[in-house]
């Protein structure tokens, strides 16, 4: 993956409602992921592909450096075409595919978007892939997803339909999922892609958003999708390295970076023992604050 854009808080947002995805570009989040799948009912598809396509192309609104992506259908539904086809017209930065199962559905699914590139004079390969893992397939085919296509960027992890999926009971603990919780964030490493966490679906308790979140950053994901406005502030906050957090991994590396010019490999610093595992983890505390 070339670019590594920042993406802490992706915020979804109902394709078919304006006036929430003209808030949700107000708040100057990473990503807002505008939907057309679950967040749009079955009547309401085509109405909410044209809301999509004003909202990217209306010059009232200002998205600032905010990342503008759409949720599409799956394809099995027999819509995705048709989404790609009307809000490609508003040149979005990126497409989020929902249950992704295989390869072959992003390979397909890039090369519409090729076409659609190519016809629309667009910088070939511009428009970015993430891809939510929610099923079982999709966990087990994740070796052949991570590396399905140069477009793809990140993978998303989505419990909730994942629990569904194998018959499992939800809990705050998460149990159920941990396996494939973990499965996501390992592939998305292995195959350098962010890893996006689950959404917290319970809106009214903010401080166990920050705890799940929290849990997210230690294993290793990079940005965690948000349900409702509210989640934003404290999941950017859990991603986003304090000051002397940021200090002290510069501090390190150039010190590394001393001793490396010295011939100096291990080496002792502020009482501790340094190697190439903790200054990969300060390279990645200065890549989460964007430095």
């Amino acid at each position: 993956m070339s670019e590594r854009r920042l993406r802490r808080a992706l915020l979804f947002m109902p394709g078919d409602d304006l006036k929430k995805i003209i808030k949700g570009a107000g708040l100057g989040v990473d990503s807002i992921i505008m939907d057309l799948e679950d967040g749009v009912a079955l009547n309401n598809k085509a109405a909410a592909r044209h809301t999509v396509l004003q909202a990217l192309t209306s010059k009232e609104i200002d998205y600032g450096a905010t990342e503008r992506l759409v949720r599409v259908n799956q394809p099995r539904k027999g819509m995705q075409a048709e989404d790609v086809a009307v809000t490609i017209q508003g040149r979005p930065d990126g497409y989020v595919m929902p249950k992704v199962e295989s390869a072959r559905e992003i390979q397909q699914f890039s090369h519409t978007l090729l076409e659609r590139e190519l016809l629309m004079g667009m910088e070939v390969g511009a428009i970015k892939i993430m891809a939510i893992i929610e099923t079982a397939k999709g966990i087990v085919n994740l070796r052949e997803i991570a590396q399905a296509d140069k477009r793809l960027v990140a993978l998303m992890f989505g419990a909730e339909d994942l629990a569904g999926d194998i018959g499992a009971t939800r809990t705050r603990e998460g149990k159920e999922v941990y396996y494939a919780r973990s499965a996501v964030v390992i592939h998305a490493a292995a195959f350098d892609l962010q890893a996006i966490d689950t959404p917290f679906v319970d809106l009214s308790d903010l401080d166990g958003l920050r705890a799940e979140t929290a849990e997210a950053l230690q294993m290793g994901y990079t940005g965690k999708l948000a349900i409702h406005p509210k989640q934003v502030g404290p999941i950017v906050e859990v991603f986003t390295p304090t000051e002397a957090e940021v200090e002290a991994a510069r501090r390190l590396i150039e010190a590394h970076d001393a001793h490396q010019a010295q011939g100096t490999g291990v080496f002792a610093y502020e009482g501790r023992m340094v190697d190439m595992p903790m200054i990969r983890a300060a390279e990645r505390v200065l890549a989460r604050a964007g430095r």
